[in-house]
């Protein structure tokens, strides 16, 4: 072959080529070592990354680009030997160049062997990756202030979320306080009318009621509402509603029920769907002032779509929806319409913990509860529960009746340990004419039930108490006088909201002296001696 010149172009060898097209690559540093670490080739981008020329570098060893740190850790020797042992080693880290500065690399480092598979040198290639190195860490400092500040936004939510909750729970109690206070302070007058007297004492009564219902309205909202659920039809507990809704929604709404699957068993505590439901059907009343249409349908469904952020759900589900023909909400307020104490209506038209309730209800039952709205032409609340397998027991429509055989003096082991309480309920228990033994905690019960061999008809337990909880101490009773009938008291507990954390009755604080009675009297009625779930026939 000739040149344009007409002279012989020169012969290359494989070498040559190697090395021109080694020396031709400026964007990665790449040399030779010879196996203990001496430089014994040099490229341009060598050159250009690390400052010295071939003449400068060539037979120095390669650890002069290390920093003086991994120097001193013996980080060179230990690249080389494990090039030499596996092959190869990759490795990022900081190096020096001539002038002293560092940048950071990204290196490979290749062991060279001969025909007899001996170490004889290695091939090592660099890459600059400084820049990239400031790219990469301006972009996790980016995406930290972003963390940082969506923390600081979640943050201020939840102060904002709390302080709106505690306003909302301060202000409801206070005027609850206020009517307990004000009829108490009133019935100290000793001249007062028998009838003024009745009406005081009524209206701290109702008032007390309103206070619990509040409590377990957020207890619900936070999914730390005691349930006690069984299988029942809601569509029969959705008939047996219709004549309640008609009172609760006025003449001037049409309601309309449409039934599309009945029966429809669901596995849920029966109360609180029916609170949930009349939660639901108040809020689309509220939402039709001049009156309109009421539509409540039950159907089942084989998903839950896509809520609030969270994927669709498949399986079984019951569900109930109730549309209005309304004015709808607004946008702005929809993501916080389940929020306790946010509502849109009027001063003293709402409390904004209807739809709190019915949220934590269908969460702690398994379910969700979705809304769709047009404004000006109404929205549609769906609940969703778990379909109850089509073989599963469905109870009547009560649990309980009252036992007038057992209605005579009962020998009562009370443990409580609050003093107030005890002696509250010792004294309320002796007026109704039963014998009362109180203890202040579980150990001092164990011993009194072994003092008395268990000869008690039932025991009257706090679940929250210092040393044995009142579920422990059901327990061990039952296992060693199974005769023993345990009911469990208690204001709040998360033992209490797990599924079949316990086979005990169970009377909610704070109770009345007619519940109190009601539960110390009761009986399963006959179709329920099989039992319920979470529950168990008493002994």
């Amino acid at each position: 072959m000739q040149t344009d010149s007409g002279r012989p172009a020169e012969a290359l060898t494989g070498d040559r080529r190697f090395e021109l097209l080694v020396n031709a690559i400026s964007d990665y540093a790449i040399y030779l070592l010879d196996r203990n670490g001496y430089i014994t080739s040099w490229n341009t981008g060598a050159q250009r990354f690390k400052g010295y020329r071939a003449d400068e570098i060539v037979g120095q060893h390669f650890s002069r680009f290390y920093t003086e740190e991994d120097r001193a850790r013996g980080l060179p020797q230990y690249a080389l030997g494990m090039a030499a042992e596996h092959g190869s080693f990759e490795v990022e880290g900081w190096r020096v160049r001539k002038d002293g500065t560092r940048f950071w690399t990204s290196a490979l480092i290749d062991a060279v062997r001969d025909e007899q598979g001996q170490v004889i040198g290695f091939a090592k290639v660099t890459r600059d990756m400084t820049e990239k190195r400031a790219a990469q860490q301006a972009l996790q400092e980016s995406e930290r202030r972003v963390r940082e500040a969506q923390e600081a936004l979640a943050q201020a939510q939840k102060l904002e979320a709390i302080g709106r909750l505690t306003g909302g729970v301060a202000h409801d109690f206070n005027n609850l306080l206020t009517i307990i206070r004000g009829s108490a302070e009133l019935l100290r007058k000793a001249a007062l009318p028998e009838e003024k007297r009745a009406r005081y004492l009524e209206a701290i009564v109702s008032t007390a009621d309103r206070a619990a219902l509040l409590t377990r309205q957020l207890l619900a909202f936070a999914r730390q509402q005691p349930l006690q659920p069984e299988v029942f039809d809601a569509a029969a507990r959705i008939r047996s509603l219709v004549q309640l809704i008609e009172t609760t929604v006025g003449a001037s709404i049409e309601p309309r029920l449409e039934i599309e699957t009945e029966p429809a068993p669901v596995h849920a505590d029966p109360t609180q769907f029916e609170t949930t439901v009349l939660n639901m059907v108040i809020n689309a009343r509220d939402a039709m002032p001049d009156g309109g249409r009421l539509y409540i349908r039950i159907g089942t469904v084989d998903q839950i779509p896509a809520v609030r952020g969270h994927a669709s759900v498949e399986g079984d589900f019951v569900a109930v929806t109730v549309q209005d023909t309304g004015t709808g909400i607004e946008p702005s307020a929809l993501s916080r319409i389940f929020e306790p104490f946010f509502t849109t209506k009027a001063v003293n038209k709402g409390t904004g913990l209807g739809l709190s309730q019915a949220y934590g209800f269908a969460k702690q039952s398994g379910g969700e509860i979705d809304v769709t709205t047009v404004l000006g032409q109404g929205s549609a609340f769906t609940l969703f529960l778990p379909q109850a397998q089509q073989n599963a027991k469905v109870s009547g429509m009560s649990a309980w009746v009252p036992d007038m055989d057992a209605a005579r003096c009962l020998n009562v082991l009370l443990v409580e340990d609050n003093e107030t309480v005890g002696e509250f309920a010792r004294g309320v228990l002796a007026d109704l004419g039963h014998a009362v033994t109180w203890v202040t905690d579980g150990s001092a019960a164990l011993e009194e039930l072994e003092r008395r061999h268990g000869d008690f008809d039932v025991m009257f337990s706090d679940v929250v108490m210092p040393g044995i909880s009142g579920i422990e101490l059901g327990r061990e009773a039952r296992r060693r006088w199974p005769q023993l009938r345990v009911v469990l008291a208690s204001g709040y507990s998360h033992v209490l909201t797990e599924p079949n954390s316990h086979e005990f009755e169970l009377l909610e604080k704070p109770y009345s002296v007619d519940r109190l009675t009601a539960v110390l009297l009761r009986r399963w009625q006959p179709a329920h001696r099989q039992g319920a779930p979470g529950r168990s026939t008493p002994a």
